[in-house]
């Protein structure tokens, strides 16, 4: 298993984008170097790079590549996230996409193919840096996709197939055929098809696995690029419903990346736990620790789990305002550069999971909870696997009794091959009395919506 950091900078959180502080960026990598970590997933800012539709600024390209370059320099590998976007409640559109401009990322044509240009430029200036890893679409696009945003840019489910395909098939190597279509039984595609070692990837926030009717679909998370991307958060009523350490929050990576595997249909599919921290608003400072070594073992336990990248490196300077109070505590890293106890303890867990006596791959989940779907694999009710729904809450009574629990759609549990394929020899239904406590709230908690 891979484990690295989400990497905001610890001087001018992403603002620094305006202006890079190379000396203070080396330090940073350095600091989460010594941790023992192995990556860090970067975020270049959308209007930097491409402040208007027919241009790519090439210093903001030249910045991100000296950034990859110092990361390898430090000895970490890097993930770099092409389109913000949506960082930390805050929204990173171009003013072309926006107000006199404002038009749909998804839909609009010259949007999707300006888009696309910047996708495959920014790999193009990466291409040849060792230790560039991953590039991944853009970090949680579909919270423009649908409510609680304020001002939704409205897609449909085939608007967003559309949409991936084009933007992953714009990376060399990245066909739609090649990396798996949404709606494809077929085999999805594997890590390094975009070149040596290089992963690419779309990934959203949980609206795509629990919030009825959003047009990102599991499909679509599961069968589209190179590895399935895994954002788990427990502000999203799961840490305020069952508290911080119960068994439903320090599961909800587990439960996800597993729900994650029910709908590909490679099973050798990697599954990566790219975003997940300890928030404050669901923690006491003391359980922080505690929730990040039970969340990360129990993630590590899920099949074809490749790393854990945590968020994130930084905490937020308070001298910058209006950032939800827990964008200040998130990070490894106090404001001033110390590790936190948080970090120690991921680090330790992280050397304990890589080492030559850590079991090299977690055997079969036999026992599998029914996902009822569709004809086209679309769960009949998302807030049924959402926290407190009849799947969520099945699922998370066999954990507790001792089980490792799978899931299953009801297409595959009515597939005899399938279920020996997985190594499933028994599935049982969703209880009957489960009730979504799941808010969609994106990266800041102040935007829920009940489910």
């Amino acid at each position: 298993m891979r484990f690295g950091v989400n990497y905001t900078p610890s001087v001018g959180w992403f603002y620094s984008w305006l202006e890079p502080s190379w000396d203070d960026v080396r330090r940073d990598f350095d600091a989460i170097a010594a941790l023992g970590l192995d990556h860090v997933r970067i975020f270049p800012l959308w209007p930097l790079l491409q402040p208007n539709r027919s241009t790519i600024r090439q210093q903001a390209l030249e910045d991100v590549r000296t950034t990859v370059e110092l990361a390898t320099a430090a000895g970490l590998d890097s993930a770099v996230d092409a389109i913000q976007g949506h960082l930390s409640s805050f929204d990173f559109l171009p003013s072309w996409m926006t107000t006199w401009h404002r038009r749909s990322m998804f839909t609009d044509r010259d949007a999707v193919d300006a888009q696309a240009r910047l996708v495959g430029a920014l790999h193009e200036a990466l291409a040849d840096v060792p230790g560039y890893m991953a590039l991944t679409i853009g970090n949680e696009l579909n919270q423009f996709a649908d409510r609680p945003h304020p001002t939704p840019m409205t897609a449909t489910p085939d608007d967003v197939t559309a949409w991936l395909d084009t933007l992953l098939g714009t990376v060399p190597g990245g066909s739609a055929g090649s990396r798996g279509s949404a709606g494809s039984r077929g085999s999805a595609g594997s890590p390094g098809s975009a070149g040596p070692g290089v992963a690419v990837l779309h990934a959203e926030y949980d609206a795509a696995w629990y919030l009825d009717d959003h047009p990102f679909l599991p499909t679509h998370a599961s069968r589209s690029g190179d590895m399935t991307a895994i954002h788990s958060w427990i502000f999203n009523g799961t840490g305020q419903t069952y508290g911080g350490l119960s068994e439903q929050s320090v599961r909800h990576a587990e439960y996800l990346a597993e729900l994650s595997r029910a709908f590909a249909v490679d099973d050798s599919r990697p599954v990566w736990l790219q975003e997940v921290g300890a928030p404050l608003n669901c923690l006491a400072e003391s359980e922080v620790a505690d929730f990040c070594e039970q969340t990360v073992r129990h993630a590590a336990d899920v099949p074809g789990m490749w790393g854990v990248t945590w968020w994130c490196s930084h905490d937020v300077a308070r001298s910058f305002a209006d950032f939800p109070e827990l964008e200040h505590t998130l990070g490894l890293f106090d404001e001033e550069g110390k590790p936190k106890p948080i970090a120690q303890r991921f680090a330790s867990v992280a050397a304990e999971l890589t080492s030559a006596a850590a079991p090299s791959a977690p055997p079969p989940r036999t026992t599998a909870v029914v996902v009822p779907v569709d004809e086209n694999d679309v769960p009949l009710r998302r807030s049924d696997a959402a926290p407190g729904g009849g799947i969520f809450t099945r699922w998370i009574e066999l954990a507790a009794a001792g089980e490792r629990p799978a899931l299953v759609t009801s297409a595959d549990a009515d597939d005899a091959a399938r279920l020996e394929a997985r190594g499933i020899t028994s599935v049982v239904q969703p209880a009957a009395d489960g009730r979504s406590v799941y808010a969609a709230v994106s990266e800041d908690p102040s935007l829920a919506i009940g489910a």
